[in-house]
Order: C-alpha cells, then sequence, then structure tokens
C-alpha cells in the first residue's frame, strides 16, 4: 500500500498537475479538478486493499492468538502476500487476467484461513 502513494505521488509531478492549488504553486505545477488517471488507477488499487488486507489481518491475529500450526499459516501468509502485491503491480499496470488471477489467490489463502480457523476452533 505504501508503493501505491508513492506512484501516486510521481504520477501527480511527473504530469505536473495537483488539486492542492498550494501543491501546483510550491511544485510548479498546474491546479486541477480531477486527479491524473494513474493516481485514479492508484486509488482503486488502494480501496481493494482496504477491502481485503484488514479481514486477513484479523483473521491472522485470530490464528495466532488461538495458538494453532505454525507451518500452514506461515503458507496462507506467504501466498496471500505475494497475491496482494502482484494483483496491486498488476492493477497499477492495467494487466489482466494476471490482476484477476492474483486476486482470486489471495481470496483463497484468505479462504483456506478461514476454513482452516473453523474446522480448528468452531467444529473442534
Amino acid at each position: 500500500m505504501s508503493a501505491i502513494s508513492i506512484v501516486q505521488g510521481r504520477a501527480r509531478t511527473q504530469a505536473k498537475k495537483f488539486l492542492n492549488p498550494e501543491d501546483a504553486r510550491t511544485l510548479g505545477g498546474e491546479p486541477v479538478t480531477e486527479e491524473v488517471e494513474m493516481v485514479l488507477r492508484g486509488g482503486r488499487a488502494w480501496r481493494n486493499d482496504l477491502e481485503n488486507i484488514p479481514i486477513f489481518l484479523i483473521l491472522a491475529w485470530i490464528y495466532v492468538a488461538a495458538g494453532l500450526s505454525t507451518t500452514p499459516f506461515i503458507i496462507y501468509c506467504a501466498v496471500f502476500v505475494i497475491a496482494r502485491i502482484l494483483h496491486t503491480i498488476c492493477y497499477l499496470n492495467a494487466v489482466q487476467p494476471l490482476r484477476t488471477i492474483s486476486f482470486v489467490i489471495g481470496s483463497l489463502a484468505m479462504l483456506a484461513l478461514i476454513i482452516n480457523l473453523i474446522t480448528r476452533l468452531v467444529l473442534a
């Protein structure tokens, strides 16, 4: 998610177009009423992260707090993180169908974590 902020900042400064007049003045750019496309795309990628990452982090916290097996947890986390990074890269660069595939893989890692939690904590 931090990388998205950097991409958005670079897009603004390279285009020299800024929503905030003070930014335009300070950075020698033009004030505009709408963000450049890469900033908008970065915002959509950011919102997608906000719809997925917090849920995974809450589930991961529950998993750790329950003291469940480490090996599956490392696999769930590694797959999810790699999938989300790949998804962000694909989103920012408009790469399909890899963007959707990486989203699905991350979602499947989260689903596997949920199933593990249910079978170990609820059904046990």
